[in-house]
């Protein structure tokens, strides 16, 4: 990847974190019955919005590159690829278990299960999505890579909004990160300029 193919990734992922920071963080502020009865200061908060999808979107940008190092890592070091194929599914698994389970155990008092449950299926159905793009713009061996970077680290990199096990700071990171990634991974081919490159 040459340094004017890095900045185009760079520029147009942190445009989308910023887009998407903003525009989240105003359907929030605007559906937040407190905020707008005692008129918090809207301009502020989608600064604040604006800077911290911007932010996302570099932690988003770190974790790509950083995937993207140990896949080529551990695709020297494991013979087979379908060896690698099924470490992946089996982080998969255990994420999206430990996004539920450890969740609700951690949680205090007496928390109903369901909640817990929307979280693991919402990135699923999204990666899902993002993974069938994917593959239909590449080949079929990009299914596994595409879910275990859209599941398992989106879900490693949202991790400080996730154990404040607060749904504002969940949304307000996820969306932003999940849209970030998903650019990230469906333009990487373009941006290389190999088209059929399987992630």
């Amino acid at each position: 990847m040459t340094l004017r193919k890095w900045f185009y990734l760079f520029w147009t992922t942190l445009v989308i974190g910023a887009v998407v920071g903003t525009v989240t963080g105003l359907v929030m502020q605007l559906t937040d019955q407190e905020a707008v009865r005692t008129g918090k200061a809207v301009g502020f908060n989608l600064v604040t919005s604006l800077l911290g999808g911007g932010t996302i979107s570099v932690l988003s940008q770190m974790g790509f590159f950083a995937y993207l190092i140990v896949r080529y890592i551990f695709m020297g070091m494991i013979p087979k690829k379908w060896i690698w194929d099924y470490l992946q599914i089996i982080v998969i698994v255990i994420v999206l278990f430990d996004l539920v389970y450890l969740r609700y155990t951690g949680a205090e008092g007496a928390a109903a299960f369901a909640p817990y449950l929307t979280l693991p299926v919402a990135i699923l159905v999204f990666g899902g999505i993002i993974a069938w793009l994917k593959v239909k713009w590449t080949n079929k061996s990009a299914l596994i890579p595409t879910l275990f970077f859209m599941i398992a680290v989106s879900s490693i990199e949202a991790l400080p909004s996730i154990r404040l096990d607060n749904a504002a700071s969940t949304i307000f990171m996820m969306l932003p990160l999940l849209a970030c990634n998903a650019w990230q991974i469906l333009i990487l081919q373009k941006v290389l300029g190999t088209e059929k490159e399987p992630i």
